[in-house]
């Protein structure tokens, strides 16, 4: 049987979990089913939003039943050839959300917004700021806490249909006559942030990666993740995207902003230092922390189109260090460089509960690239700089003082 790139790190993934030795160990983990297009289905009982139609399609087996997983998909209403892609999943408390599918097709991507918990997106709480979605009869698990399920059957697991949906939906896009399939990414918000960086070293075929708030390295976090995941086997060796990230080749862009209640810098920082591939930090000042936090910003929609126009990000920060006291860091963009700040904090413990202090810092061109530089305060414990091209934000490597 061929081998394909995909399918080559499904291998390891198995070989990660201490697969039994089968004829074909895949089918233990992830199955290569995945890198078919599913069945596509006709949502009975929703309507169709202008061009964005909800579906179902069809995924992987839960304790012996069929799964489906509810979508939003849409393509852009104005195209000369071909189109890029976008597969967008939710985090906690959301769903399949076709408001971020049409943000995507006004960007001129195809979209198709999932949802992972087995859920629709019918509210069926009344009450005002709180949403409960509706289960549909072909659901898979729901998410059960931070990884608490990681005691069952691999199968059985939440993160493992959580994954397999993902990549279907990649497999959907593919197949679709008016998509390019070398131009699809990947985007999740919180939750779906920790999916993301997961999957993109699992599933090469995705183009580029967004992965917002979420990320790996979080049993050492200094909040609930730190608690509920320091001791739980499980997700270190299983879920953790940090088991994967040496094999992210793709441009990825990681979104935050540095006062996020759930997911650490230091945690990010950590997972992209291990991606090979070339990276964009954005840490937006103020960003705050939702859905709709994660998906009005101009950062996301800027890299993908400089991704799928050039094949690689406008803008990166390929080094940064402290010197005489002194934060240096360089930056390479393909945008003008308005203005720079360094942030700074002389707190100690969680990054999201830590005051920040933006100064500003001093910029000079030379050597193909930007060279920013300020003077650090007395007793700084973490810093990075902002550069800005216009209200994009490229941020340097998250420092830690030692």
């Amino acid at each position: 049987m061929k081998t394909t790139p995909l399918r080559a790190c499904l291998l390891l993934f198995a070989a990660a979990l201490g697969a039994e030795s089968t004829p074909d160990p895949i089918r233990t983990i992830l199955p290569h089913d995945c890198e078919a297009a599913p069945r596509i289905r006709e949502a009975e009982g929703f309507k169709a939003d202008g061009a964005i139609r909800p579906i179902f399609y069809d995924a992987l087996p839960y304790q012996g039943k069929p799964t489906r997983v509810f979508a939003w998909l849409g393509l852009p209403a104005k195209r000369e050839s071909k189109v890029p892609g976008m597969v967008l999943v939710h985090g906690g408390g959301g769903t399949a959300f076709k408001e971020w599918v049409r943000k995507w097709n006004d960007q001129g991507f195809a979209a198709i917004s999932i949802a992972v918990e087995g859920q629709t997106d019918v509210n069926t709480n009344p009450q005002k700021g709180r949403q409960t979605w509706a289960r549909h009869p072909f659901s898979g698990p729901a998410r059960d806490g931070t990884f608490a399920d990681t005691k069952l059957p691999l199968k059985e697991q939440w993160m493992y249909h959580a994954l397999a949906d993902t990549m279907l939906a990649n497999s959907l896009l593919r197949s679709l006559p008016e998509v390019d399939a070398s131009k699809i990414g990947v985007m999740g918000i919180s939750w779906g942030g920790v999916i993301t960086s997961t999957v993109i070293g699992l599933d090469d075929r995705f183009a580029f990666a967004i992965p917002t708030y979420g990320c790996g390295h979080l049993f050492d976090a200094e909040n609930h993740w730190g608690r509920a995941l320091h001791d739980n086997e499980g997700y270190k060796r299983v879920w953790d995207g940090m088991n994967y990230a040496d094999r992210v080749k793709m441009p990825v862009l990681w979104l935050s902003w540095p006062q996020d209640a759930h997911f650490p810098l230091g945690c990010q920082a950590e997972h992209y230092r291990k991606t090979p591939g070339p990276r964009t930090v954005s840490l937006i000042t103020k960003m705050g922390h939702s859905h709709p936090a994660g998906w009005n910003p101009p950062d996301s929609y800027a890299f993908a189109k400089s991704v799928v126009e050039t094949g690689k990000p406008w803008g990166t920060s390929p080094s940064a260090k402290t010197e005489s006291g002194t934060a240096i860091a360089v930056f390479h963009s393909s945008k003008p460089l308005t203005r720079a700040v360094l942030v700074t904090t002389t707190d100690m413990g969680f990054t999201g509960t830590r005051k920040w202090v933006e100064t500003p810092a001093m910029a000079a061109s030379g050597g193909g690239g930007t060279t920013v530089s300020a003077p650090l305060p007395s007793g700084t414990t973490a810093w990075y700089i902002n550069a800005y091209a216009g209200d994009l934000t490229l941020t340097s490597d998250y420092q830690e003082v030692r």
